[in-house]
Parts: structure tokens; C-alpha cells; sequence
């Protein structure tokens, strides 16, 4: 009995707690589409923007992992998850003016934001367009520069159709969400035209003054050479323990990670993501 007391006495505790964590899911206009976001967790606002061909489900467990410290709002962006699909490109930079549009829709002046692939552009092109708006971004698997895919992404771009891509199981996802159960042919034509897209950001980003986390797996679709590169252009590279503070972005590689594998790696990205959130370094021994 007194152990029956104890347990009920925890749920009850619990239950609200619980029940607050649970994600909220809701819908808002913006520019032309009724955009799906969720809502979960506490504390300083941080946006999470999915990749291509994806939807808040399949990011995994990083979304509830990063809501245990932040208010996490989830996105699902032009096309994908249960947001409707508009006439409408699917560009870097008409994704980032709808995080721009979403964040006054919800009354977010201000946000740390999270995105990985496509999300991770759209991020970094929030940040360039929207400077005012990102406090400080977390860019995993990202490029700023067409040149700076791998050769063998590179080469594939062009033998991209419609028809490869409808029998893989991000396809029967769709279906379980979308607005529009017959529209995956028209996302997948505009996601291919995506990846034919100019993109040329170096002065865009070497302008900028927000902190960026470039994270990459060693095996990511850019190469670790374009990485570097674009570490260099936010200030980073040089060498520590020289009396001068280190650059306010980082770079990371997650080891034996390819593209795909990047988001699965919960608590690699948690670790890299709340230090850099926080402003937390690790301590030399001249510190």
C-alpha cells in the first residue's frame, strides 16, 4: 500500500510535467501556405529546420532532446510534412523569408536556430537575409557553394528524374502526412530543380557577424576541404593558446558519418549544440 502511495503519488507529480513536454502542433499562414509547426519545451526560443524530403517525424530524436533546455519550434517547410505545398519555387532563399515571415506570425523577434541539409541552408540564408533575426545558427551538413559538393554529388545532379525518387520510403512518408496525398511528384520536381540552383554565398558569408556551428560528417555530402573553407571565412582556423579569444564559430566533424547519418547522431549533436548555444569553450591550460 505505502509503495502504491509513493508511485501514484510521482505520477501525479509528473503528469502535468509530462503532459507540458508533450509537442503542440499547430498551423499558421505564411506567404500563401498554411505552414505546420510544433511547439515543446522550455526556455530561450530555438528554431529546427528539417532537410529535403523530410518532416519534424523524421529528424528523430533531436527535436525532444533539445526541447529538455530550449523552446523548440519545429518547422515543416514549403511542400513537406503537413505543410501545403504553394505555385512557388522551392529556393534557399524563399525558405529562409518564410522562417523570416513564420517567426512574426508567432511573435519571435529573435532565435537560435538549428538546421540540418536543406534546413541548414535555409538557415544560413535566414541569416544572411534576416541578420536581425538569428541569434546564433547551428549549420549541419550545409554548403555555401555548389563547388564545394563532392564529386560524386556533383555528377549525380543531372541524372536526377522524378521517377527514381518515388519508391523510396521517404515517398510512403509523405503520403502519411501530406496535405495533398498525390503531390509528391511536383515536391520531387522542385527539390531536383533545387540542387541546380546557383549558389555562390563566400562574401555573404564572410559578411557575416553571426555565430555560426558548422557541423559535417567526415563522409558528408560537401567535402571537409569546403568546411574548412567556409570555418575560415567566419573567422576560424587559426591557432589557440596565443593570448587572443577564440572565433565565436566552431566547426565540428562527426567520425564515420555520412549524410544521412548526421541527424542520427543524437547525442554527438546535443553535445556540440548546447556548449555552442551556451557560449561554453573548453578551458586550455593558459585560461
Amino acid at each position: 500500500m505505502f509503495r502504491t502511495a509513493l508511485v501514484t503519488a510521482a505520477l501525479l507529480v509528473a503528469g502535468p510535467v509530462l503532459a507540458e513536454s508533450e509537442p503542440v502542433g499547430q498551423r499558421v499562414e505564411v506567404n500563401g501556405m498554411q505552414m505546420y509547426y510544433e511547439v515543446s519545451g522550455e526556455g530561450d526560443p530555438l528554431i529546427v529546420l528539417h532537410g529535403a524530403y523530410m518532416n519534424i517525424p523524421t529528424m528523430g530524436e533531436i527535436i525532444p532532446r533539445l526541447a529538455e533546455n530550449h523552446k523548440v519550434y519545429a518547422l515543416e517547410l514549403q511542400g513537406h510534412g503537413r505543410t501545403t505545398d504553394i505555385d512557388r519555387p522551392i529556393t534557399y532563399p524563399n525558405l529562409a523569408d518564410d522562417v523570416a515571415v513564420f517567426m512574426d506570425k508567432v511573435g519571435l523577434e529573435k532565435a537560435d536556430v538549428f538546421g540540418y541539409s536543406m534546413g541548414a541552408a535555409a538557415g544560413l540564408q535566414l541569416a544572411i537575409r534576416h541578420p536581425e533575426k538569428v541569434n546564433k545558427l547551428v549549420a549541419a551538413s550545409v554548403a555555401y557553394d555548389v563547388e564545394g559538393w563532392q564529386p560524386d554529388f556533383k555528377a549525380f545532379i543531372p541524372q536526377m528524374n522524378v521517377e527514381m525518387f518515388l519508391n523510396m520510403p521517404f515517398a510512403e512518408d509523405y503520403k502519411k502526412l501530406a496535405p495533398d496525398p498525390d503531390g509528391f511528384p511536383a515536391l520531387v520536381e522542385k527539390l531536383i530543380q533545387l540542387e541546380k540552383e546557383p549558389m555562390a554565398w563566400g562574401e555573404d558569408v564572410k559578411a557575416l557577424k553571426t555565430p555560426v556551428l558548422i557541423i559535417a560528417g567526415d563522409a558528408d555530402v560537401a567535402t571537409l576541404e569546403h568546411n574548412v573553407a567556409m570555418f575560415r571565412l567566419l573567422g576560424g582556423g587559426g591557432m589557440g593558446d596565443m593570448g587572443k579569444p577564440l572565433p565565436a564559430s566552431r566547426l565540428a566533424v562527426l567520425p564515420a558519418t555520412s549524410h544521412t547519418a548526421v541527424i542520427g547522431q543524437t547525442d554527438l549533436l546535443v553535445g556540440l549544440i548546447e556548449p555552442f548555444l551556451k557560449g561554453e569553450t573548453p578551458k586550455g591550460m593558459f585560461q
